[in-house]
């Protein structure tokens, strides 16, 4: 609720207050790779690296496709960013730069964290618990240093920062799809401060039951809150596919269009994120079946209510973010 009222007070707000966590998530990050350090094994991290054997073998491919939502969910929501583009000075120059310096942010952040919590002991005993970077320092340091007191109390910042960061990208995103005319108009409207109020509302209200109903429903052996985040890496694998076949059509019908940043690389690079994706896609339905039904299920539905409010989008007004004008 406090991260909702900050975001309807407005973006200057919102963004500062997310500036300062992000920072502070990021320097308990670094501090951790850097205190573990000494611990440090490149032997430790590799033993029993195939799928708790020393070796490869066909009964590691499982493990390693399994493994994918969990890669993906380092770097889900980075498309959060365009999110911002309405409210940024010159979006066609800093909306690039937020993102490949997020991407690369993440990458060494990602990649850091789990060589390093990986190396300093059994990483087989940090695999299944709530808490591994703890758990990995205390291995080094001990439980009683002050260095794990750090990590306990700024780790907190690391969840205010993603939570104040996914109410920033939902509410534009409601905000964005409802004056377009593909939710309800009443998800448009500002507030005095000029920030979609009804939009963090009403996604705030829609985490705040899915948290409650944690514990009320079991998919696949998961909770309500682990199935959703599964499902979301499920949208998010075929947002990936679409945004890249959007490219190559555009490319080709649209060749002399503007564009404020050219993919690099192209066609190369993107046809290798496209059959990355595909595969990614591939192996989550493949452990994933029942949670995958679902979302086609719900893909299915608002396929359904796309079709029967055509008549809203007609009369939604003019979008210049849209339209080019």
């Amino acid at each position: 609720m406090v991260f909702m009222g900050l975001n309807i007070l407005g973006v200057s707000i919102a963004a500062t207050f997310e500036l300062v966590v992000t920072v502070l998530a990021v320097v308990e990050l670094l501090v951790f790779m850097g205190v573990v350090a000494p611990g440090f094994s490149f032997s430790n991290f590799v033993l029993n690296g195939w799928s708790g054997t020393s070796s490869f073998s066909l009964d590691s491919i499982p493990g390693i496709f399994a493994a994918i939502p969990f890669a993906i969910w380092f770097f889900l929501a980075i498309e959060g960013a365009a999110m911002a583009a309405e409210e940024a000075k010159d979006p066609k120059r800093t909306i690039p730069k937020a993102y490949v310096g997020g991407i690369l942010t993440l990458v060494f952040l990602a990649l850091g964290v789990m060589v390093m919590a990986g190396g300093v002991g059994d990483w087989r005993q940090l695999s299944n618990i709530n808490d591994p970077l703890p758990q990995a320092m205390k291995a080094v340091v001990g439980s009683n240093s002050s260095w794990m007191h750090m990590l306990v109390w700024i780790g907190l910042f690391g969840l205010v920062a993603s939570f104040h960061g996914i109410i920033l990208g939902y509410s534009r995103q409601f905000f964005a799809l409802a004056r377009a005319g593909y939710l309800p108009a009443y998800l448009a409207k500002l507030s005095r401060f000029q920030t979609p109020h009804r939009a963090i509302i009403a996604g705030g209200l829609i985490g705040i039951a899915a948290i409650y109903s944690d514990g009320l429903v079991n998919l696949q052996g998961m909770s309500l809150t682990a199935a959703m985040i599964t499902m979301s890496v499920f949208g998010a694998i075929v947002m990936y596919i679409i945004s890249m076949l959007s490219l190559f059509k555009l490319r080709s019908s649209e060749p002399n269009l503007e564009r404020s940043f050219r993919a690099p690389g192209y066609p190369i690079v993107p046809g290798i994120a496209l059959v990355l994706a595909v595969v990614c896609l591939i192996a989550m339905a493949w452990f994933n079946t029942l949670i995958g039904l679902i979302f086609l299920g719900f893909m299915a539905a608002g396929f359904l209510y796309f079709l029967l409010t055509g008549q809203l989008r007609a009369a939604a007004p003019a979008d210049a973010m849209l339209t080019g004008l």
